[in-house]
C-alpha cells in the first residue's frame, strides 16, 4: 500500500511541475525539433566574480601551453546564458545542485536568497538539490524553494521572498511520510518537445552535511531511484529523460576542455558517477552531474551498451555546459546519437546582465559596511580551496586559529586542532581587485573561507582514537579519494603512500608537541561541529567525550588574523611541514 501511495504522489508531483509552451508543429512541419539545454552546477552563492585560483579556468593556448582565464560572476554568467539561449528558441536552463550553501558573505548573510533571485533572473528552469542545499535543514530548503520570509529574521525586502521553485529531490524522502521532500521530477514542454528531468543528490549526503541538516530525511540509492522514476515518466508518456544528479567524478586532466574519451568512452574519468551512469536505465538519455567541481564531457555506455553523455561544468559559475539534442516527434524521444555537449568559459569580457547586476549591487550595499571591514593582513597568497597539496597553507592557519581559540582552560583546554579540507571554501588572495589594498583581508574575504558558521567543539580522545582518526583519511568513504585533515602546528605525522588503507599512516611517526603519541593517554582536541558528528568519514570523531562547545569558526579565524598580523607585520605564508611523505 505504501508503494502505491508513493507512486500516486510521484505522478501528482510530475503533473504539478509541467511547464506549458507552444504546441507542436502541424502537418508538413519538420519531424524533429532542435533542443538546447544549458547546464550549471556548484555555484555555491558566488554572485561576485570569485577571486584567486577559484576564479580561473585552465585551458590551452594555440601552442598547447596551459593558460588561466579569469571566469565567473553571476552577472557575466547571465549574459553568457542569454547569448547562448538566443541561438535556439527551444532552450532550457538546468542545474545539478549546490547552487547555495558554502556561500560567500554576500549571499550567506541573507540565507542565500540573493543567489536564488539571481538564478530566477537568469531563467533557471530545474535543478537537483545538492548536499549543501541541506546545510540549514529541510524546513529552510522548503522555504528557499517555495518562498516566504525567514522564520527568525523576517523579510529582507518590502516584498516577500518568492522562492526558487526549481528544486527537485527524487531520492530524498521524509522519514515520517516516506514521500519526497520536494518534487522528484519535472516535465517541461518546449517547442513541441516533452522532456522529463529527474533531480537527485548523492546518497552519501548525510556523511557530508551536519546531522541537524539531514534530520528527518532518508537518502536513497541514485540508480534505483532514477530508474524507478524513468519508468513512471514513460508511463506518463515521457520518453526524453535527463538525470540531474549531484554526484560526480574526476577527469585525468584539469584542463577544462580535456577529451576524456580519447582512449575509449569514459576512459579519462573516475569516481562515483561512472558506476552510477553505467547503472542508469537505457531510457535515460543524458546525465548532468556535479559535486566534484570538475569539468568534463564524457561518454559512458548505458547498460545496453549505447553511448550516453555525462557532463559537469566545474563550479562557482566559471563554466556552463551547452548541450544540443534532436527530438524526434514520432518517437517522442531524443535521437541519442544527436546529443552533443561542450563546456563554455564564463569570460568577463561581456557586458554584465543588468538585472542580475542590480540584484548583486543591492545586496552589496546592504552588507558592504560589514564585508569591507579589515580583519588582518597577509604577506602573500595563502591557498586553501585552490591548493593542490594534501596539506594546505590556509588549512594550517585555520587549525592554528582554532587551537588558539580553545587552548585556555576556560575555552576547552585543547592540545591540538583538526580541520576538514572540504570546509575551506576559498583562498586568501594577496592582490585583490577591490580598493582595500594588497595584503588586506576583509571580513567578507575571511567569511568566504569559513562560511558555514560551525561551532568549535573540544573533546577528549585517547591516543588510540586519534590514530584511528588519522587512518580514516584513507579508509571508508575516503579510501578511493583520501581527505586529508588539516592540523595545528604541534601535530606531525608521516604518510607512506606506497602502502594502502590505514597502513598509510606510519603509526610511530605521530607526535604532539614533539612527543610520541601515547595510545593510552587522553588528549583534548578541537574540531568543528561537523567533524564532531563524524562528518567526511571521520567516524571516530563522533566518539569523543566531555565536549565543550565554543565560538563560531569564523570568529576564531578573524580573531586570529587580527591578533597575529599588522600592516607592517603581515601573516606569513606557512611552510608545509606538518605532514611528511615517504
Amino acid at each position: 500500500m505504501r508503494r502505491s501511495r508513493w507512486a500516486l504522489a510521484a505522478l501528482a508531483a510530475m503533473t504539478l511541475t509541467v511547464t506549458m509552451a507552444a504546441p507542436a508543429a502541424g502537418a508538413g512541419q519538420p519531424r524533429t525539433i532542435p533542443i538546447q539545454l544549458l547546464a550549471i552546477n556548484d555555484l555555491h552563492g558566488n554572485l561576485e566574480p570569485p577571486q584567486g585560483s577559484s576564479g580561473n579556468v585552465t585551458t590551452l593556448d594555440a601552442t598547447g601551453a596551459p593558460v588561466s582565464v579569469p571566469a565567473g560572476g553571476a552577472a557575466y554568467l547571465a549574459t553568457h546564458l542569454a547569448q547562448a539561449s538566443a541561438t535556439n528558441p527551444n532552450s532550457l536552463t538546468i542545474a545539478a545542485g549546490d547552487l547555495i550553501g558554502g556561500s560567500p558573505l554576500l549571499s550567506a548573510a541573507f540565507h542565500d536568497e540573493p543567489t536564488i533571485l539571481a538564478l530566477k533572473a537568469m531563467g533557471l528552469d530545474d535543478s537537483s538539490v545538492g548536499n549543501h542545499e541541506f546545510d540549514e535543514g529541510s524546513a529552510e530548503l522548503k522555504r528557499i524553494n517555495y518562498g516566504g520570509c525567514h522564520p527568525t529574521e523576517g523579510c529582507y525586502d518590502t516584498t516577500p521572498y518568492p522562492g526558487g521553485r526549481f528544486y527537485l529531490a527524487a531520492n530524498v524522502l521524509e522519514t515520517k511520510t516516506h514521500l519526497p521532500v520536494l518534487p522528484p521530477v519535472s516535465i517541461r514542454k518546449v517547442g513541441g518537445a516533452t522532456i522529463g528531468f529527474i533531480g537527485m543528490t548523492l546518497e552519501d549526503t548525510p556523511s557530508v552535511v551536519t546531522a541537524a541538516g539531514v534530520a528527518g530525511l532518508k537518502f536513497l540509492d541514485e540508480v534505483r531511484t532514477a530508474n524507478g522514476y524513468a519508468k513512471l515518466l514513460r508511463l506518463a508518456g515521457v520518453e526524453a529523460i535527463v538525470v540531474l544528479v549531484h554526484e560526480g567524478g574526476t577527469p585525468a586532466s584539469q584542463v577544462y576542455n580535456y577529451n576524456c574519451d580519447a582512449n575509449g568512452p569514459g576512459s579519462g574519468l573516475t569516481g562515483p558517477i561512472v558506476d552510477i551512469a553505467k547503472g542508469l536505465d537505457p531510457s535515460i538519455d543524458l546525465v548532468v552531474s556535479a559535486h566534484t567541481h570538475q569539468s568534463y564531457v564524457c561518454t559512458i555506455p548505458d547498460p545496453a551498451g549505447n553511448p550516453r553523455l555525462v557532463t559537469q561544468a566545474s563550479s562557482f559559475g566559471k563554466l556552463y555546459t551547452d548541450i544540443d539534442a534532436t527530438y524526434d516527434k514520432r518517437t517522442r524521444d531524443f535521437v541519442r546519437s544527436s546529443i552533443t555537449a561542450k563546456n563554455m568559459i564564463v569570460t568577463r569580457d561581456v557586458t554584465p546582465d543588468p538585472a542580475v547586476a542590480a540584484i548583486v549591487a543591492k545586496y552589496q550595499g546592504l552588507i558592504g559596511p560589514i564585508a569591507n571591514k579589515p580583519v588582518g593582513y597577509i604577506a602573500g597568497n595563502i591557498l586553501g580551496r585552490g591548493g593542490s597539496t594534501p596539506e594546505r597553507p590556509l588549512g594550517d592557519v585555520i587549525a592554528d586559529a582554532q587551537l588558539a581559540a580553545t587552548s585556555s582552560a576556560s575555552t576547552g583546554g585543547a592540545q591540538i586542532a583538526l580541520m576538514n579540507t572540504g570546509g575551506i571554501r576559498a583562498d586568501l588572495v594577496y592582490a585583490q581587485s577591490g580598493a582595500e589594498g594588497d595584503g588586506v583581508v576583509t571580513y567578507g574575504e575571511a567569511f568566504a573561507v569559513q562560511p558555514f558558521n560551525n561551532n568549535l567543539v573540544t573533546l577528549d580522545y585517547t591516543g588510540a582514537q586519534l590514530l584511528t582518526v588519522l587512518q580514516q583519511q584513507f579508509t571508508g568513504i575516503n579510501a578511493a579519494s583520501p581527505r586529508y585533515l588539516q592540523i595545528s602546528a604541534n601535530l606531525h605525522w608521516t604518510a607512506d603512500l606506497s602502502r594502502t588503507g590505514a597502513d598509510r599512516v606510519v603509526a610511530d611517526s605521530v607526535t604532539i608537541n614533539g612527543a610520541p603519541l601515547d595510545l593510552a593517554a587522553t588528549y583534548r582536541v578541537t574540531v568543528n561541529n561537523f567533524l564532531a558528528g563524524g562528518g567526511d568519514g571521520y567516524l571516530e570523531l563522533a566518539n569523543g567525550q566531555n565536549p565543550l562547545v565554543g565560538q563560531l569558526d569564523i570568529d576564531a579565524f578573524t580573531t586570529y588574523l587580527t591578533a597575529n598580523s599588522t600592516p607592517t607585520s603581515p601573516l606569513p605564508v606557512p611552510p608545509l611541514n606538518r605532514i611528511s611523505f615517504l
